[in-house]
């Protein structure tokens, strides 16, 4: 009784400290009214989150310690990884054989096309940053710049030099990872928070340039008019004798295009997946491991960190850049508040919440982070609430992770003949 008794006053402070955070937030709404703003008192919503929060801080007490009470039985780091790599393995087939099917299915109208494209999207965002923040070991708070690089470099070279999305886009990923470079050289010697707050003011700074520059990036009103990608030369028209739907004979939709755009981001992040799996296995992808676990180690393994470091910014930032790119052809038009700070620290939370370097992991943070969330729209203004709720609940469920694994890609192991 007194185990529960502790529980029961360790939950009201908490639910009285949720109460004095909804009461501003929850309980009191401002309206418009013909005399101007008037406040609608929602005391009781706010109640409603207070016990809420104090219940579940309960049930959450109460689970630990009849886990502590329990025999805890250990189970063997490789026959955890073993699960982990089994349960990736099968979500990744799984969710590659769905996203292929996806347009076919008989729900899937524009919404859930466009919100498949905007998860995926993200998850070659995540991917992209994982290179950097998950197997090199380097927080980076400015992930968007590279994403807004790519975007302009790729509106303002289709714009001007009326360049094919397929000529553009590489270009848009080699900016990127030039300026990439251009954030890794004065990064060198900082590790932790204060990598953090360099790159941070790095994405500022960029967002800023291109707030301010408005004969070269069009300043706050953004680029418009940007052109689309065609299927090998192809437009999505709907009218013209060299149209998608004509070529096929087919009635003219606008689901075309959309189908088209969902299956380009899709080849694009498969394309990101494999280059990643890849060059974990070559002695660049090793040096970025062994910098991650202890750079003073590397360094005495003979790993230059200065290389290593730049090739994790420039490979990243690539990455970035080619969704940019993606992004800017999908909207048809870029402004300096599509790549704010937000954007960054939303693709930090795929990778942190997914698991830092796992790849799968990245995919489920994104499907419930940005899926979550539009399944959430209904809310309004408490949206990013919810949102922010989820995160919490993922990172008390799942401290690490949903799928943290760092397992290296080279194991020293004992040969079938040798003993002791």
């Amino acid at each position: 009784m007194t185990v529960i008794a502790e529980q029961a006053k360790d939950s009201a402070i908490a639910g009285l400290v949720a109460l004095a955070l909804a009461v501003p937030i929850v309980g009191l709404r401002t309206e418009s009214t013909s005399s101007g703003l008037a406040i609608d008192p929602r005391m009781l919503d706010a109640l409603l989150v207070a016990l809420a929060v104090g219940l579940g801080h309960f049930l959450i007490n109460l689970a630990r310690a009849r886990s502590t009470t329990k025999r805890t039985v250990v189970t063997p780091k490789a026959e955890v990884a073993r699960r982990i790599k089994f349960i990736s393995n099968s979500l990744g087939w799984g969710a590659l054989g769905f996203g292929v099917v996806l347009p076919f299915l008989p729900f899937s109208d524009r919404y859930i096309m466009d919100v498949a494209t905007l998860v995926l999207t993200y998850v070659m965002l995540g991917w992209g940053l994982n290179i950097v923040v998950g197997l090199a070991g380097l927080l980076d708070l400015g992930y968007v710049a590279f994403y807004a690089v790519g975007a302009y470099s790729y509106a303002l070279i289709a714009a001007h030099f009326d360049w094919s999305f397929w000529v553009c886009l590489p270009l848009a990923g080699l900016f990127a990872a030039f300026f990439g470079v251009i954030l890794g050289f004065p990064v060198l010697r900082l590790r932790g928070d204060y990598l953090a707050i360099v790159t941070l003011g790095f994405g500022e700074i960029i967002r800023v340039v291109l707030l301010n520059w408005y004969q070269f990036t069009g300043g706050p009103d953004g680029l418009s008019r940007i052109p689309r990608p065609d299927f090998f030369g192809l437009p999505f028209s709907r009218t013209g004798d060299d149209a998608f739907h004509t070529f096929f004979g087919l009635d003219y939709s606008s689901m075309h295009r959309i189908i088209f755009l969902y299956y380009l981001i899709f080849i694009l992040a498969l394309v990101t997946n494999a280059f990643t799996l890849r060059i974990r296995k070559l002695p660049v992808g090793r040096a970025w491991e062994a910098l991650r676990e202890d750079e003073i180690a590397s360094r005495a393994l003979g790993i230059n960190p200065t290389n290593t470091k730049l090739t994790a910014f420039a490979i990243g930032a690539m990455f970035g850049g080619f969704a940019g790119a993606f992004f800017a052809t999908r909207q048809g038009f870029i402004s300096p508040e599509s790549f704010t700070f937000i954007e960054s620290a939303v693709i930090l939370a795929i990778v942190v919440l997914g698991g830092m370097g796992s790849q799968i992991g990245v995919v489920i943070a994104a499907v419930v982070l940005i899926g979550g969330t539009e399944l959430f729209r209904e809310l309004a203004e408490f949206r990013m609430l919810a949102f922010g709720g989820l995160m919490v609940a993922i990172m008390v469920w799942r401290p690490r992770g949903l799928l943290a694994n760092r397992e290296p890609t080279v194991t020293l192991g004992k040969k079938p003949g040798d003993s002791g």
